[in-house]
């Protein structure tokens, strides 16, 4: 007889293994399906942990060569050792995946390993074994979208996995996107001495973005060496032993031009993963998009099969997937959870960072919302100074008949961990009075969160 379970979830990602491990948590028997030799997905393993330890070793690079002097450190002549840069992030990755092992173990989930399947409404098969199961999860991710004309080959033209693995500065790195995956990678290799050129069919970078947040951004991406090119299209991709040769057109037509890199990063946006997961032999419904079909407990159209993350609508990022994964599971175990999807932050892990949550100022006019805006840059705040980290400002939009916030934009030294405070109002439905009105440290980056919120009202104290 095959070995029975309450719970398996196909993907180890964030979103599958937090959902194991909460569905273990609850008292059910818990098994994770997982193909890759380690736990943790594309997010741990080639993804949002090493790029975020790239980023902060080049951060680092750079800081050395540049900005120390400034605080009265000499440190005389800098030099990059990119051997020992790459071998940290595999330390920092080795240490993080060896975690969710470690949380397996200790939560009693069974790690099935190989490639799953399902081969009927309550089967799921690995490695050649069947297991009958209650609840089946898919939680398998996604993967890059291939541009055609460009193909990816991780050396000269790669997609983020290889843009992590390069074992040589290039001359002229060419990011073909400009979204938080590229701009991110592009911040690494232009501190570590590339020439960086972002190309990008829109008019605009990130166009999620709030308007005003991305100008600035732009601006502050030029002022750092990094070379935009909007309302382009890539139209096709020639390898040599010298380089890359990428034809150019205007995306609202026009003649062609060339430009020529050592590397090509291919980062236009990610897809579901859904291959080899046997979803079209029990019935599983897709969109056009090619996302899973679920409802608003995550149930696909065929009873006992769910899906979350980046499998199915919505922002694909790591802490949504974990949000629904916890959601899911305790549904599962007859609980009545809730995910707020109107409270989810995005972060761009750039220097400054851009962070956001809520609407944006296009979409609550689209709505007809009448708003408020409170603004406050980081020119005033006293610990950006100390720091020597100014650009930028803190954005929040409120609502004009309530002040509840609505939205909040931020650009500037550690966006990302400031964005949390905002993301709590919202999920609590407070006013940006009552941001205002809770005392935050002095001195500290949180004192412009503070300040935007006197500004919807028009009492910012310090400028």
């Amino acid at each position: 007889m095959s070995e029975a379970f309450d719970v398996i979830v196909i993907g180890a990602g964030p979103g599958g293994y937090v959902c194991a491990i909460r569905a273990a948590q609850l008292g059910m028997k818990v098994a994770c399906v997982e193909k890759r030799e380690t736990l943790g997905g594309t997010c741990l393993n080639v993804g949002c942990i090493p790029s975020k330890a790239l980023l902060q070793s080049s951060e680092h690079y750079e800081e050395a060569q540049h900005k120390l002097a400034d605080h009265g450190v000499t440190v005389g002549s800098v030099k990059l050792d990119l051997a020992r840069m790459l071998a940290r992030k595999g330390e920092v990755v080795g240490a993080n995946v060896k975690g969710v092992e470690f949380l397996f173990r200790k939560n009693k989930v069974t790690w099935l390993k190989g490639e799953g399947s399902i081969t009927a409404p309550g089967t799921v098969s690995v490695a050649g074994k069947d297991y009958t199961v209650k609840h089946i999860v898919i939680a398998s991710g996604s993967e890059s979208i291939p541009l055609p004309g460009v193909e990816v080959d991780e050396k000269q033209i790669v997609t983020s996995t290889g843009g992590l693995e390069l074992t040589s500065v290039p001359k002229h790195l060419v990011v073909i996107g400009g979204g938080y995956i590229g701009l991110e990678l592009g911040s690494v290799w232009r501190r570590l001495g590339a020439e960086v050129t972002v190309v990008e069919f829109l008019d605009r970078l990130v166009p999620s973005m709030d308007l005003e947040v991305g100008k600035a951004f732009e601006r502050i991406l030029a002022k750092q060496g990094i070379k935009t090119k909007l309302k382009t299209k890539v139209m096709g991709a020639t390898k040599s032993k010298k380089g890359v040769v990428l034809k150019l057109e205007p995306a609202a037509g026009g003649a062609a031009e060339e430009l020529t890199a050592d590397v090509v990063l291919v980062a236009i946006g990610r897809r579901p993963y859904v291959a080899g997961l046997g979803l079209d032999k029990v019935g599983v419904a897709l969109d056009e998009r090619g996302r899973i079909k679920v409802d608003g407990h995550y149930a696909t159209n065929v009873p006992g099969i769910y899906a979350i993350g980046d499998v199915i609508t919505g922002p694909m990022l790591a802490h949504k997937a974990e949000e629904e994964g916890v959601a899911l599971a305790e549904m599962l175990a007859g609980q009545k959870p809730h995910v707020n999807y109107g409270a989810i932050p995005g972060v761009v892990y750039t220097w400054p960072e851009v962070a956001s949550v809520g609407e944006t100022e296009d979409q609550l006019k689209a709505r007809g919302v009448a708003y408020k805006v409170g603004k406050f840059p980081f020119t005033a705040n006293g610990r950006a100074r100390a720091m020597g980290d100014m650009d930028g400002f803190v954005k929040i939009l409120a609502d004009k008949a309530t002040d509840k916030v609505l939205g909040a934009h931020i650009i500037g030294p550690d966006a990302g961990t400031l964005i949390a405070e905002l993301a709590l109002a919202m999920e609590f439905g407070a006013s940006a009075e009552d941001v205002a009105r809770t005392c935050h440290a002095h001195p500290s980056l949180n004192e412009a969160v503070k300040e935007a919120a006197l500004a919807v009202d028009g009492r910012a104290l310090h400028i």
